[in-house]
């Protein structure tokens, strides 16, 4: 029987061409494909699927299996074909001409095949690179917005700097204050309420309202605290009057200073709104939810006539000897003066709920101050519900009417974390428990606290969980000379 490679060679002598796709040449018979049809007379059919003839090795088909011993025969048209014969031509493709290099078979693993996977890999690490450079685009210009819109808003605030040696020299915060590592744990903002007609927010005008607002800078939580009015208090200058009357005589650093001086604290910023601005605040959240008793109707009313009204020129007193309004139709806030009618939950617009803020004739400077709290806390909780539109009115509204020592970066550190605030516990100072409402020095009515040394430790239990507190001496030297002035003494108790 002829071997295989034997018959091989016959069919490749030099100078005749290999037959293409499986045709025979001339004068010669067909030779099988695929294991069909009939082998030439007096051989036997060639093996199929790479089954090898008796008694030979299996040829190997596709690289796969070995070749009979001694040769090493290429699959697929790869390697070298044996010495002195042309290369075999697969999948049918015949014989490149004379100094051309074959083209490799389509069923052969070509080296560029092995770079597509990379190339992929590369596409895809190209277009995930633009992603990312698109959202990276995408959040610089949110920055740039929000901060153009920032600014927008922060350039209608009347902002003032205080300097650092205005801080040390103006202010009034002591030594041991400024290093205390409890009170580096919050951050104190004076709050101010004036009744300014003409716009003015700095001086010459007595504060209505003197808030402080201690926040938490790990739990976020605010506590507010309400300074009455009236209470006799060391001006920051030792000379002793109403709380009220610092802002009137030296604005918002006397105003400042009076606080640190006398309840051992640190602010060193401060906001000053005046009840205008309220107005249009409570009005851009839609107003707020309020439980009005029935004595507060009648004064309810009066103070919204006296913020939208001018002085009775036919009557310009009333029986107290206190101007005497009638409504302005001219005046801004007109559009908002809807007189209370009833008592009991309702809600109040701008003009009503700050008319309510105001009364002072139902109760104590203590009730007058809670409703104060009350009216802040309800508009603070319900702004932090608000969509950005409802805000950028409130912005619009607030920002021209307020004076602050806050710059836009604070403005904005404080903003960003305004859904998580949680406005706690709010209080009036003096505590209940140690003051006198309706104490004398001379002809003056005044609010004494007794004395201002046990209250200031109360004050920094309620605001920063301080058991243990030790007023400073300037705090021990204005609770003896209050209780002087005033006749009314701790005793301990």
């Amino acid at each position: 029987m002829q071997d295989y490679n034997d018959n091989r060679q016959n069919t490749n002598k030099q100078g005749t061409r290999r037959p293409v796709s499986g045709q025979a040449p001339q004068g010669q018979r067909r030779r099988p494909v695929n294991g069909q049809g009939q082998p030439p007379q007096g051989q036997k059919r060639r093996p199929v699927s790479g089954q090898a003839p008796q008694g030979q090795g299996r040829r190997p088909v596709s690289g796969q299996g070995q070749p009979p011993q001694g040769q090493h025969r290429p699959a697929n048209g790869q390697g070298q074909a044996p010495q002195g014969q042309r290369r075999r031509p697969a999948n049918g493709q015949g014989q490149p001409q004379r100094g051309q290099q074959r083209p490799r078979p389509n069923t052969a693993v070509k080296p560029a095949s092995k770079a597509k996977p990379l190339a992929g890999k590369k596409k895809a690490k190209k277009k995930k690179w633009k992603i990312a450079l698109f959202v990276v685009e995408i959040f610089v210009i949110c920055i740039l917005v929000g901060a153009c819109w920032a600014m927008s808003k922060a350039n209608k605030i009347q902002h003032v700097k205080i300097t650092e040696e205005e801080k040390k020299e103006e202010l009034a915060i002591d030594e041991g204050i400024m290093e205390s590592e409890t009170l580096q744990g919050y951050r104190n903002i004076a709050l101010f309420g004036v009744d300014s007609r003409t716009g003015e927010l700095d001086s010459s005008t007595r504060t209505d309202t003197i808030m402080i607002a201690s926040i938490n800078l790990d739990t976020k939580e605010v506590k507010l605290i309400s300074v009455y009015r009236d209470t006799w208090l060391n001006l920051s200058n030792d000379s002793y009057n109403k709380a009220n009357a610092a802002y009137a005589r030296g604005g918002y650093k006397q105003a400042i200073a009076m606080l640190n001086m006398n309840l051992d604290l640190n602010i060193e910023d401060f906001a000053t709104i005046g009840f205008e601005g309220l107005v249009d605040v409570i009005e851009a959240v839609g107003g707020i939810e309020i439980d009005v008793k029935q004595a507060e109707i009648e004064h309810i009313n009066n103070y919204q006539i006296s913020m939208c009204g001018k002085q009775d020129p036919d009557n310009p007193t009333n029986a107290k000897g206190e101007p005497n309004y009638v409504p302005d139709p001219k005046h801004p806030l007109y559009k908002y003066y809807v007189p209370v009618e009833r008592a009991g939950v309702q809600t109040l617009n701008g003009l009503q709920a700050t008319a309510y803020a105001r009364v002072r004739y139902v109760g104590n400077d203590m009730e007058r101050t809670s409703r104060q709290r009350t009216v802040l806390t309800k508009v603070a909780k319900k702004a932090m519900t608000l969509n950005p539109a409802t805000l950028n009115r409130i912005a619009d509204a607030v920002f021209p009417k307020v004076t602050t020592s806050l710059d836009l970066a604070e403005i904005l550190d404080l903003l960003k974390d305004i859904a998580s605030y949680d406005i706690g516990e709010t209080s009036g100072f003096p505590f209940e428990e140690h003051m006198v409402p309706n104490g004398h020095v001379g002809k003056a009515s005044v609010v004494v606290p007794v004395d201002l040394e046990q209250n200031v430790i109360l004050l920094h239990q309620f605001l920063f969980g301080d058991e243990d507190y030790v007023p400073s001496e300037t705090v021990k030297k204005c609770s003896k000379k209050i209780a002087s002035d005033t006749g009314i003494s701790y005793s301990g108790e």
